[in-house]
């Protein structure tokens, strides 16, 4: 994922077409009526904006939704960490449309293959990864470009996370949090076992990266794309897809790259 140089407000005038989703959460439902009541509502194909409230998990799926119209996305926080919305208020919410600034991401795209040679692909907002089904622990050899960089990572798993992404499963497994200026993609080992001294590695955004499972029929193991999960992989490659673009839309001063900034700093 990357953002554009210097933030910039996306509508020059108030939007009059909006779509409001909303996850199953009895506030977010409820506050999408509200905003019925107030705004009207249409389809997401008509319209200028997509106000998504809920939770990040719900902003990833709408993201997918909406990748393909090119329509921007303004988060409101009906859930709990909140790190890709904006908080609820009683500011008006045309205003704050108005003067919100965008970001623009492009996700990861995975293309895994199953033991019974069925290719599956899938996009990533947030990350990639493989994790071992089973007790024991998978091999895997990594190749970067078409070039082997690690013969072999006995691990319960690894992670390619985008910059946006870097904050969340990528940081829980100790992995670098990267600036979304910064065109870099972090690979982070989950739960390391050989080698014991690896602790991944910073990749530039262009990169591919081929993942090959090693005693794939003893040691088993997933690939994961969001919302895909591809069971007993032999083979996961990974890069960024910037034919793809989301727009995710933030109130000025919040966006999402002042976040990451401040997320490495916290306590």
């Amino acid at each position: 994922m990357t953002l554009a140089p210097t933030p910039q407000r996306w509508f020059r005038q108030p939007p009059q077409r909006i779509a409001f989703l909303a996850s199953p959460t009895d506030i977010a439902q409820k506050t999408r009526q509200r905003f019925i009541e107030c705004h009207g509502d249409c389809a997401i194909e008509q319209a200028e904006v997509v106000v998504c409230l809920g939770g990040d998990g719900f902003l990833l799926e709408v993201l997918h939704k909406v990748a393909e119209h090119g329509i921007p996305v303004y988060g409101l926080n009906c859930g709990s960490v909140g790190f890709l919305l904006n908080t609820i208020s009683d500011e008006d919410l045309i205003s704050r449309l108005t003067r919100a600034q965008s970001s623009e991401l492009h996700p990861l795209r995975m293309k895994a293959t199953g033991r019974d040679g069925t290719l599956h692909e899938g996009i990533a907002f947030n990350d990639v990864f493989l994790f071992r089904q089973t007790r024991q622990a998978v091999k895997i050899r990594i190749e970067v470009d078409q070039r082997v960089r690690l013969p072999e990572l006995i691990c319960d798993g690894v992670i390619v996370a985008t910059p946006a992404g870097s904050t969340a499963y990528n940081l829980s497994a100790h992995g670098p949090i990267v600036p979304l200026t910064a065109n870099l993609l972090p690979l982070t080992p989950i739960s390391a076992f050989r080698p014991r001294r690896w602790r991944g590695a910073l990749l530039p955004s262009s990169a591919i990266v081929r993942f090959t499972l090693l005693e794939q029929d003893k040691r088993p193991c997933a690939a994961v794309a969001d919302f895909l999960e591809v069971r007993d992989v032999v083979e996961a490659v990974v890069c960024e897809d910037r034919s793809i673009t989301a727009t995710i839309l933030f109130d000025p001063d919040h966006g999402l790259s002042e976040r990451i900034i401040a997320e490495q700093f916290a306590e």
